[in-house]
């Protein structure tokens, strides 16, 4: 089970709480009908576990204090309505927090002026950060030793997130519940979640290291080989002998540490590049199934309408109706 932690406080947005969450719960609900085992935890916290008063007037309850909060896999700070700095001045205990939540290996994802809590906990210091456009010029005073990208929605640097706005933030979700999930059940949440199509979160995030929500490092170094090559012919016995395992021993590691077998998790690394590629280009579906290494049409098809329930020339044809329909 892994456990999602959103933290609430007073005068905060509740939309940078919320939207995540019901994805998150559709997410959950979607993996069930898939048959997949993996389930979430998700939990409020307050400082003082009472109730916080939002900008919207609704009061929020949260299940607990911070100090009986879990150590969680991920972590959700809001955005809060205007100056940050009152709220940052009552914020020590939540500073230490998430201190040691990402010593422990945490991924924290904030948005807005919510991302003044973790670059007040020293936690972005000489890493790439965003937030609000509106207090970009305070942040670059306060924080000059953080790497403010203005012209990005979306930084990632290992497991730290931070999102300009909530659409944004709502892209880092569907990224986080791909690795949690995998494609199939991230697509379905994005297309119920959003009538458009997006741009994945790898073309539109300022990345700063692989992130992986797990701590095994040398499955982290396996995927990251395994990205790189997926276009390639991969015989996973010379990649297990390459990481000096057995193949029993690897598949066993990399099931733990993922929840998928490395076959699966290259399958799906390469259907979600013909995704991009059905999306972004002029290929032909033959092509595409060339590029990410199937030279069998049938297999490929099969392959990719297992992971997201339609066919790439279905997909593709929604993909162009949503892109570049007119108006009349």
């Amino acid at each position: 089970m892994r456990t999602v932690t959103f933290f609430l406080i007073d005068e905060m947005l509740t939309t940078g709480t919320m939207l995540p969450l019901e994805m998150l719960r559709g997410a959950e609900s979607r993996a069930r009908v898939e048959g997949q085992k993996e389930t979430l935890r998700l939990v409020t916290a307050s400082l003082d576990g009472n109730a916080v008063s939002t900008r919207s007037g609704f009061p929020l309850q949260p299940d607990v204090a911070l100090a009986d909060a879990p150590d969680s896999d991920i972590i959700y700070l809001p955005t809060l309505w205007r100056n940050p700095r009152p709220a940052l001045r009552r914020s020590g205990p939540l500073l230490a927090w998430l201190q040691q939540q990402a010593e422990k290996g945490a991924a924290i994802c904030a948005v807005g002026t919510g991302v003044c809590f973790l670059a007040e906990a020293g936690l972005l210091d000489g890493k790439p950060a965003t937030t609000h456009w509106h207090y970009f010029e305070r942040f670059s005073r306060d924080y000059p030793q953080i790497k403010l990208k203005r012209q990005y929605f979306i930084t990632q640097a290992d497991k730290l997130f931070c999102a300009a706005s909530v659409n944004s933030l709502a892209d880092v979700t569907v990224y986080l519940i791909r690795q949690l999930f995998g494609p199939s059940v991230a697509s379905h949440v994005e297309r119920n979640f959003s009538h458009e199509i997006r741009r994945p979160f790898e073309e539109i995030a300022y990345s700063e290291g692989a992130v992986h929500l797990h701590p095994d490092e040398e499955i982290v170094e396996a995927q990251t080989w395994l990205r790189q090559h997926c276009a390639e012919e991969v015989r996973l016995s010379e990649v297990a002998k390459q990481f000096e395992m057995s193949v029993r021993s690897f598949n066993r590691r990399f099931k733990l540490a993922t929840g998928q077998t490395p076959l699966q998790y290259l399958q799906n690394v390469r259907v979600d590049m013909a995704r991009e590629l059905l999306q972004s280009s002029n290929l032909s579906v033959n092509e595409i199934a060339e590029k990410v290494g199937y030279q069998d049409m049938g297999h490929f098809t099969a392959l990719f309408k297992k992971f997201l329930s339609t066919t790439p020339s279905e997909y593709r044809t929604t993909v162009r109706a949503k892109l570049f329909r007119v108006n009349t």
